[in-house]
């Protein structure tokens, strides 16, 4: 799948990672050329420099041959704009989206874009975990539903990383709730599993 991917922060980073290692064709856009050094080493997608709106740099990343759009720079109008543009000038049949602002996910859905809020999710995964809510819970997004489980970290994987997780198809690692209660949002970061973590799972179906 040709896969576009607007911002290269730390959320599209990861995202332009993980799907490159996936074996999608991937390409990425950000304003800033040092931005590109949040991609692996082993990233062998399509960088562009320059403003996600300008329909010339969409054009040089592929957009024309893209199949599915994330947009994920870290202003909202940003993603709204170019999330408009995707559908209605170019026609994109599955956009993923970045907001902040919960107030904001309406403007998406009247688009027919994908919202993906980091505040509805950790909100929802922190519950879960307050709730204790093993058995996982789903949250519907769009017409995707997203189901979130948690789970003690095996002992074996005490002092490993995230990278070092075989997921199955469409899962992710959402986050880390720590043993002192607090709660860590994984987005592709350094880090390592300590004794007691539980680690809360993200699949979508």
């Amino acid at each position: 799948m040709n896969i576009l991917v607007i911002g290269c922060g730390k959320v599209g980073a990861a995202v332009a990672n993980t799907l490159d290692a996936r074996g999608h064709d991937v390409s990425v856009i950000d304003k800033n050329d040092e931005s590109f050094d949040l991609l692996s080493p082993d990233f062998g997608g399509f960088t562009t420099t320059g403003i996600a709106i300008d329909n010339d740099i969409l054009k040089r990343a592929g957009i024309m041959t893209c199949d599915a759009l994330f947009a994920v720079t870290s202003e909202d109008d940003m993603n709204i704009m170019v999330s408009q543009l995707a559908r209605t000038m170019f026609h994109i049949p599955k956009i993923f989206a970045l907001i902040t602002d919960i107030k904001k996910g309406d403007v998406f859905e009247d688009l027919g874009v994908s919202v993906i809020c980091p505040t509805k999710l950790t909100v929802t995964a922190a519950c879960a975990a307050i709730d204790e809510l093993d058995s996982g819970i789903e949250v519907n997004f769009g017409n995707y539903t997203v189901h979130f489980f948690t789970m003690d970290v095996p002992d074996e994987f005490i002092s490993s990383t995230p990278n070092d997780i075989e997921y199955e198809e469409d899962e992710m690692l959402f986050g880390i709730i720590r043993k002192n209660g607090g709660f860590i949002m994984y987005s592709g970061q350094e880090l390592t599993f300590a004794k007691d973590d539980k680690l809360v799972f993200a699949k979508r179906s």
